[in-house]
């Protein structure tokens, strides 16, 4: 038996996690003749059968399931030297990012930068969506790390808490008088149907004013601030997007008596296979949150 090489036994616990040649050539970066070349390498090497293939996917066989474990002792021994010995500048690998549009406009190309900075290599690959979706595309092991509205409460995931977002009110400039706007006769425009801070503020709404209030929901953050900005809708909405909007003078705050609680965010991983890349890209956006507020 020739020796084992680490990036064989990498693949092998991608395959086997994800019962996928094709998730684990996505995950890994490769291609699949290439995943399927290293289990085939490694089998041959271990003269096993490490598989067993079926339509319903990959399973592992006795002798797969005894070599994963110590496949997670390599995994964890790579990473325990990735940390503390070798040097950031010269990792060389891709990290998925799935990030929230409201951090998408505000804080996210600092936190691309302190990445490249730290990992001058690195490869980003970055997605925006809505946080329900990056959370299945998280435990579905198709991103590495999600900035999203948080934390995710499932025993697989880490989170790191980020500073939360506070909202305000905001109007388009012109009214006489801020105590002027009724909520129940203007429409509001917020976040997409499917997200917490839609559903949060539709019931305050609905609480105060009842069924009849007119809700304009969007996946852009953008278009929200637009519609504001043309006079079609008042939001409530992130400060740290439209600070810059009020000091140009194409927005106004109003206080109509109460304001929706702040949004919560967190960076959230994968627990397992522990990563020191992605804990210290966790890290590292939970310091550039903080310094942005």
């Amino acid at each position: 038996m020739s020796r084992l090489k680490l990036e064989h036994l990498r693949t092998f616990l991608a395959v086997a996690r994800f019962k996928s040649v094709n998730r684990a050539a996505e995950a890994l970066n490769l291609t699949q003749p290439a995943v399927t070349s290293r289990i085939k390498a490694l089998e041959d090497n271990l003269g096993a059968s490490l598989f067993v293939r079926s339509t319903a996917g990959m399973s592992l066989t006795k002798r797969g399931d005894m070599l994963l474990q110590y496949a997670d002792q390599f995994q964890h021994l790579s990473e325990l030297v990735e940390q503390n010995v070798v040097d950031a500048s010269g990792v060389d690998r891709l990290i998925r990012l799935g990030v929230s549009e409201t951090i998408a406009q505000s804080w996210l190309p600092d936190f691309v930068g302190a990445l490249h900075k730290t990992f001058p290599q690195l490869k980003i690959e970055i997605s925006v969506d809505i946080s329900i979706n990056l959370r299945e595309q998280l435990l579905g092991r198709e991103i590495d790390l999600a900035i999203l509205l948080g934390p995710i409460s499932d025993f697989t995931i880490d989170n790191v808490i980020l500073p939360d977002v506070d909202l305000a009110w905001y109007r388009a400039p012109g009214r006489t008088s801020a105590d002027h706007v009724d909520l129940s006769a203007i429409p509001i425009a917020t976040y997409a149907r499917n997200t917490r801070p839609y559903r949060e503020l539709r019931a305050a709404l609905f609480e105060r004013f009842g069924p009849e209030i007119s809700m304009f929901p969007s996946s852009s953050l953008s278009s929200c601030f637009r519609m504001v900005e043309a006079g079609l809708a008042v939001g409530a909405l992130p400060i740290s997007l439209g600070a810059s909007l009020e000091r140009e003078g194409k927005l106004t705050r109003f206080d109509p008596g109460w304001t929706p609680k702040p949004l919560s965010f967190s960076a959230s991983y994968l627990g397992e296979p522990k990563s020191h890349l992605i804990e210290t890209a966790a890290k590292i956006a939970n310091q550039i949150a903080r310094a942005d507020i």
